[in-house]
């Protein structure tokens, strides 16, 4: 399928769902420290940024043996623009590295690139709490606001569509993958009671490449306070080049409204090779958000004031 007609897919979303809200919040809503995508926008008028440097090991057990030892990093922006519900992202990870043979007599093998990098827009097409946003908690019952309901294993849908860049003789990609491919995803995030949230990404990476992939990511976030969260994650990669299951655990903190500091440990449970990575990071954001309803109104009271005024003078005539 070309590109075209995913674009025509995504407009198409827009048109159907042309009431979707994004679920802007007064604190930053980062998607680290894990590698899932939030259904949700950032929010009209908010720059957010977030950056993970980290440290990986590799080490591979079965011919042809090597070691990896390196450093890289992590890092996204993401930018609300004409609706609440979408957003414009550019993602990517940069990683170098040296790769030591043993078999060949200790042969290095310097490495250093994007291993991803990527522009697109996300869209919320459904958010299955829309009509209860102005629902006031149970004042009298504090387990009636904190209890399961059914209605929250309805999860709240976006899709997204973006762009890839690959370099020539790019290390982390399959020999002759360059230039542009195309990557689309299907996103659901369930957010329940107690400070449980429960993520799932669906992607197709890298489509008319000659590395096409496949990847799911399952998220599991709970929040203690305001100020903590814990995740466990895991992610399956499967393409021809490179097939993995990798496995997540991490924390983060909210410094204050707008600055989240957070680290995580990756792993998996295959030798070819094992991977073993940590990483801290931050987000930041660049909070311009003006409330819709907020402008409406007051353009409202501004016209009828005008009425008002304009009926005062016909009456001193």
């Amino acid at each position: 399928m070309k590109f075209y007609s995913y674009l025509i897919i995504f407009i198409a979303v827009f048109g159907f769902y042309p009431n979707a809200h994004a679920q802007y919040t007064d604190v930053i809503n980062s998607n680290r420290p894990g590698a899932s995508q939030s259904a949700f926008a950032v929010g009209t008028q908010v720059f957010q940024f977030e950056v993970g440097p980290y440290i990986v090991k590799e080490k591979r057990a079965i011919h042809p043996k090597y070691e990896v030892s390196g450093y890289g990093v992590d890092f996204a922006a993401h930018y609300g623009f004409w609706k609440e519900a979408l957003e414009f992202n550019v993602q990517g990870t940069f990683q170098s590295d040296v790769q030591l043979y043993d078999a060949l007599g200790g042969v290095e093998n310097k490495r250093s690139n994007f291993k991803t990098l990527n522009a697109g827009a996300k869209y919320l097409v459904y958010d299955p709490n829309k009509k209860n946003l102005n629902k006031k908690p149970n004042l009298y019952s504090y387990h009636a606001n904190r209890s399961f309901q059914l209605k929250n294993l309805i999860p709240a849908i976006s899709v997204s569509a973006g762009v890839n860049f690959d370099n020539e003789d790019n290390p982390y990609t399959a020999p002759g993958v360059e230039g542009l491919s195309y990557r689309g995803a299907l996103i659901t995030q369930n957010n329940f009671s107690g400070g449980w949230v429960f993520v799932t990404n669906i992607i197709m990476d890298r489509i008319t490449s000659e590395q096409q992939e496949f990847q799911y990511i399952v998220t599991l976030t709970h929040s203690f306070n305001p100020k903590w969260v814990i995740f466990g994650e895991t992610q399956g990669i499967k393409s021809d080049f490179y097939a993995d299951n990798l496995f997540r655990f991490g924390g983060g903190y909210l410094w204050n409204q707008n600055i989240q500091l957070d680290t995580a440990f990756t792993l998996n449970v295959k030798d070819t090779p094992s991977v073993l990575s940590i990483n801290f990071g931050a987000s930041y954001r660049l909070d311009r958000h003006v409330d819709k309803e907020n402008i409406d109104n007051s353009n409202s009271a501004k016209k009828l004031g005008g009425r008002k005024s304009r009926k005062k003078k016909k009456r001193k005539k």
